[in-house]
């Protein structure tokens, strides 16, 4: 049997703590009692490593701006090479506030408004604002849903992209899909975006959460060609579980789109790091491996208890077991609810709080996204809930 040095069983109490994921039913919806397998941060407490470094810079009273030294990105950059087969200099890294906002600021340094952005739905909510929001024209390109799973459609971007279309956003993994995106079709799409001049957004925030039998390959590693089109965007928030500390970096090997970014990140005053996020992201980098192999341990078992549970006590329901993430595509349309009921049903009958598959796009209607990544007594302890409210339909 394999020795742990972590314990992922712990079960933590995080109500009170104002925790959106823990927190969010009693305020949003005056329910109490409620197991939260929503929103993207884990149970688990984060690596030992970062927790003592964040200790120490606690324990000095003063919280003032923090000076980054250029070391500070060694980590990061062995990391990359040693965990992706990626090399990276350290003149290609931006800091940054969070991939979310980063996505932001990518739109307005890349395109004009009324440029065409590109994404691929369904998709990460907050891809949709990000080009809306900012007076550019969405363009969707669904992803292909069948037997094998889901997977990109070449056919339909060619039909639709114009000589208005500047940039196309990849989520990779894929968000909520869970799909790690082989090697040929990365190669396949890049091919078109050198075809089109389309220059690149990549959101790599999973990239180190992948399961046995894939292998994530970074966009920019493709080849020259991509790496001159692409920003690609990560964070140890994911992986570590560090997402309230405001930390994460660009990589960008192309000077002009790096400086592009950088005047849009001056711009918008968004250049002192966060005072814990620093800290705390060179010892994840630094430190933080270990613990990173025993948790994906820990989340296969728990995809696979899941699966297993689905199959022999909810065969109404459909279980998409991810490639990569830690978040899963549940189809509920067998229930037979109507789409928009289906998120209500589980969150009053079950009180057990998902996210409803509508707010990633409409491919989704009576899907629901499920979070892994919590100990497997609350998570068999939801399940059971499931299974009981399922029995009354």
């Amino acid at each position: 049997m394999r020795a742990v040095a972590f314990d992922f069983d712990a079960l933590l109490d995080r109500r009170g703590t104002r925790s959106l994921k823990w927190d969010a039913a009693e305020r949003f919806y005056n329910l109490s009692d409620v197991i939260p397998l929503w929103v993207a941060d884990m149970d688990f407490p984060a690596p030992p490593a970062v927790v003592e470094a964040i200790r120490r810079r606690a324990e000095h009273p003063v919280y003032g701006y923090p000076l980054v030294p250029r070391e500070s990105w060694d980590p990061v950059i062995r990391w990359l090479a040693e965990r992706q087969g990626w090399t990276v200099h350290r003149e290609w890294l931006l800091r940054l506030p969070g991939v979310v906002p980063s996505l932001n600021l990518c739109v307005r340094a890349l395109t004009r408004p009324g440029d065409k952005v590109v994404i691929q739905t369904p998709v990460y909510h907050p891809f949709y604002p990000a080009v809306e929001l900012n007076g550019r024209r969405l363009v969707r390109n669904p992803l292909r849903s069948g037997d094998g799973g889901w997977t990109m459609d070449l056919d339909d971007l060619r039909r639709q992209v114009d000589g208005r279309t500047r940039l196309l956003v990849l989520c990779s993994p894929h968000n909520p899909v869970g799909r790690v995106w082989t090697r040929p079709e990365l190669e396949a799409l890049a091919s078109f975006c050198r075809e089109r001049d389309l220059l690149v957004v990549s959101d790599e925030i999973h990239s180190d959460l992948v399961f046995a039998g894939h292998r994530q390959t970074p966009f920019a590693s493709l080849g020259p060609d991509a790496a001159a089109r692409t920003i690609t965007l990560q964070a140890p928030s994911k992986t570590f579980n560090t997402a309230g500390l405001g930390a994460s970096f660009a990589v960008a090997s192309d000077g002009r789109l790096r400086g592009l970014l950088r005047r849009e990140v001056e711009d918008s005053g968004l250049t002192t790091g966060n005072v814990f996020g620093v800290p705390a992201m060179e010892a994840a980098y630094a430190e933080g491996g270990p613990w990173r192999d025993e948790l994906m341990a820990y989340l296969e078992g728990n995809a696979d208890f899941t699966a297993a549970f689905f199959r022999d006590r909810l065969p109404r329901l459909r279980f998409l077991r991810p490639q990569g993430t830690y978040l899963a595509l549940v189809d509920a349309r067998g229930l037979g609810l109507e789409p928009e009921k289906v998120f209500p049903f589980f969150l009053e009958k079950a009180r057990v709080y998902f996210d409803d598959g509508l707010k990633f796009g409409e491919a989704l209607a009576g899907f629901l996204r499920l979070n892994l990544a919590c100990p497997r007594a609350l998570l068999e302890k939801a399940l059971a809930r499931i299974e009981s409210a399922v029995r009354e339909v």
